[in-house]
């Protein structure tokens, strides 16, 4: 049965996260939904990160398993049209081998986090950054965010509900940049505790208010308690822009169409 691999860039805005939820649609639901309409499977498919309500994706993965046979533009382009009007879409499509996994075979992920901080709200990316009226000092919190990087105990920004066996993670990058009226932080690492990413966002702000400095950043950490570090960040502004896999991984031959 050809597996899928199946990149996907969606609006986390209307849904309840990428997960099936009782209370709401979400973006597993539509693409299932979409999967049955192209051929009448009921198949689940699973991801390489279960995004919360509201948070984005540019470079989400998921894998499928189809007996349907169909090439890979045949299955993104009849995704795509099943899966409208929902602000979801299949960027691409591949075929890989059974072993691969969307979640299992990653080996890192990266995430953009955007700060709109100025005084006007946004329009054209309303639902799409988090706004701060005041100026942050992005120089700082980029100071600030080099205590981050590297193997830690992440528990001062863990979500309570967070299901991970251990709380230590090792981050790779954490960088601040500033863009006009936008200030834009990237997060990789193989993999992140619920919220540690939005977590670290709303620490670094406080730091860009000038409220807090790097040192209380670092006793944040060294305490390992969620109480000891600064507030979530709103979903709104995350987005998941890729997901890394092992380049020397086999790759299964394409069907030609």
């Amino acid at each position: 049965m050809p597996r899928f691999k199946l990149t996907l860039e969606y609006d986390g805005g209307p849904f309840v996260g990428w997960q099936h939820q009782a209370n709401g649609l979400s973006v597993q639901e539509v693409l299932e939904t979409a999967i049955f309409r192209f051929c009448g499977e009921q198949v689940r498919v699973q991801a390489a990160g279960r995004t919360d309500s509201g948070v984005h994706a540019l470079g989400q993965v998921a894998h499928a398993d189809l007996e349907k046979e169909a090439d890979t533009d045949t299955v993104r382009d009849a995704l795509n049209h099943h899966m409208k009007p929902h602000p979801v879409a299949v960027i691409a499509a591949e075929m890989v081998p059974e072993t691969f996994e969307a979640r299992f075979s990653a080996t890192g992920r990266a995430y953009l986090y955007r700060i709109l901080d100025r005084r006007a709200p946004p329009v054209l990316d309303r639902g799409r950054v988090w706004h701060v009226r005041s100026r942050l000092d992005a120089e700082a919190m980029q100071e600030a965010a080099r205590a981050l990087v590297g193997r830690h105990d992440f528990t001062s920004f863990r979500a309570k509900e967070c299901q991970a066996r251990s709380p230590v993670k090792t981050l790779d990058r954490l960088v601040v940049n500033r863009t006009g009226d936008e200030i834009r932080l990237i997060a990789e690492a193989r993999s992140f505790l619920h919220h540690q990413v939005r977590n670290m966002v709303g620490t670094l702000a406080l730091v860009g208010q000038g409220r807090w400095t790097r040192a209380d950043v670092e006793r944040a950490l060294a305490v390992r308690d969620r109480a000891a570090a600064g507030p979530t960040a709103p979903p709104q502004g995350l987005y998941l822009t890729g997901v890394r896999y092992d380049r020397d991984a086999p790759r299964a031959p394409q069907q030609s169409p």
